[in-house]
């Protein structure tokens, strides 16, 4: 399962870990790419002579999102737990992770490129949380896009859903370079910028630089965890968009 979820490679002699994201075309963020990605920065917590981490995807779209179904009472929690395990795991690896986003890149798709350091995204990559769509709000984009946008722009993409392309995103921060490849892009980053830097430099560099950030990012991404479970679960409406959208069906909405 993990094999067929992620591909891991190492590229330019050995100084890049390469994730790959492996099932087109929605390359959903389910458990078996979460425990795949969980493992691969596990298996390099000590990154040695890796300047950096190059997580992409293969098909025409990096992340439709996290499983919807998934997402029901039953599995939540635990679907909750494994993904917020891994983004702290990213925020707390002691390299730069670059992401190479194109085409729809949403939900758990794009909070996994918020852990990142720095997303480069094709021209028509449109990235968005459209949790709201179905009744629900985006627990760990809630604790990281306002670290990358200023928080009115952070709130209008979490309530309204909507996506943006590259450019806006360009524009807000939240996207450091929109170019045709961005895979190369990432990889010329890396070529001029990464690579001729001193592995453990970049280490104690990425550890400076999160100092005072990641304390409360875990602190809050554990308040929103217990705020989705213990309040907007117990709602009727949060239990009426999933099961719609698993049905292909509009909701109806009761407010409550």
């Amino acid at each position: 399962m993990t094999a067929a979820a992620l591909r891991v490679s190492l590229d330019r002699h050995a100084s890049l870990l390469r994730l790959t994201l492996a099932r087109p075309k929605a390359n959903i963020v389910d458990a078996a790419v979460i425990g795949a990605l969980a493992d691969a920065f596990a298996a390099h917590r000590d990154p040695g002579p890796l300047r950096a981490a190059l997580i992409d995807a293969e098909g025409p779209h990096f992340s439709f999102g996290a499983s919807v179904e998934e997402h029901l009472p039953a599995q939540c929690a635990a679907m909750l737990k494994g993904l917020h395990g891994l983004l702290v795991a990213m925020l707390e690896w002691p390299r730069p992770i670059l992401v190479a986003v194109k085409g729809q890149c949403l939900g758990g798709g794009l909070e996994l490129a918020l852990a990142g350091s720095l997303i480069f995204a094709s021209k028509d990559a449109q990235l968005g949380q459209p949790e709201m769509k179905l009744g629900v709000f985006a627990p760990a984009a809630s604790c990281l896009l306002p670290l990358r946008v200023n928080q009115p722009a952070a709130e209008d993409l979490l309530f309204s859903g909507r996506s943006i392309g590259a450019d806006e995103a360009s524009a807000l921060g939240l996207v450091h370079a929109v170019a045709d490849d961005p895979e190369a892009a990432a990889l010329a980053y890396f070529d001029q910028h990464l690579a001729p830097k001193s592995a453990a430099a970049l280490g104690y560099a990425v550890r400076a630089a999160r100092e005072g950030m990641l304390p409360e990012v875990k602190r809050r991404i554990a308040a929103v965890e217990k705020l989705y479970l213990e309040g907007l679960m117990k709602t009727r409406d949060a239990n009426e968009g999933l099961a719609a959208f698993i049905a292909k069906r509009q909701p109806v909405w009761e407010h409550i």
